[in-house]
This record gives C-alpha cells, sequence and structure tokens, in this order.
C-alpha cells in the first residue's frame, strides 16, 4: 500500500552529504518525493512509495551519513498524493 510520510530530521546534519546520500537510498528502494536543508539546520523530507521502502528510508533517517549525527527525526503521517517518481534535492528552505 503506498504511503506518504513528511519527516524533519534534527542535528549536525550540513555539509554531511545527508541529502545526496538520502537520495541514493531513495533510489535504491523505489521511493520518490524530496529531501532539502532548512535554515535552522534540520533537514526536511517528504517520502512517497510502497510503505515497506518508505519505512526503510525511515529507518536509514534515524542513522543519516557516517558524518552526520542524528538527534531526533520527526515522522508526521500525510495523504499519498502519487506526486513523485524520485526523491529530489530542493533549495535550502530560509527562515521566515
Amino acid at each position: 500500500m503506498p504511503v506518504r510520510r513528511k519527516v524533519v530530521v534534527k542535528g549536525a546534519l550540513h555539509d554531511s552529504g545527508y541529502l545526496e546520500q538520502a537520495q541514493s537510498v531513495a533510489r535504491n528502494l523505489g521511493v520518490g518525493g524530496w529531501v532539502r536543508n532548512a535554515s535552522n539546520g534540520d533537514v526536511e523530507a517528504c517520502f512517497e512509495g510502497d510503505e515497506g521502502a518508505v519505512y526503510a528510508i525511515l529507518a536509514w533517517c534515524f542513522i543519516g551519513p557516517e558524518r552526520s549525527q542524528v538527534d531526533q527525526v520527526v515522522i508526521r503521517n500525510s495523504r499519498y498524493r502519487g506526486r513523485f517518481r524520485e526523491l529530489t534535492i530542493r533549495e535550502e528552505r530560509k527562515a521566515a
């Protein structure tokens, strides 16, 4: 069953290759969506795909790349929309 999850990852993540590795993991799992840095140092993401594949990338989010330090992962359920075929890296979100 396809699902959609929105994620905020907190920790020492910028300049660790987090976005690029998330994209690679998502490609291998067949997960779509987007990932981006937030100006406050968090990483934000939206994942869509098969439930098992999305849970696999969520599990990876708690670990991240070797050079990252993940302190917290906040996951929100969202309605599946089927908008994404692959995971793209988006521009950094600026604080309001």
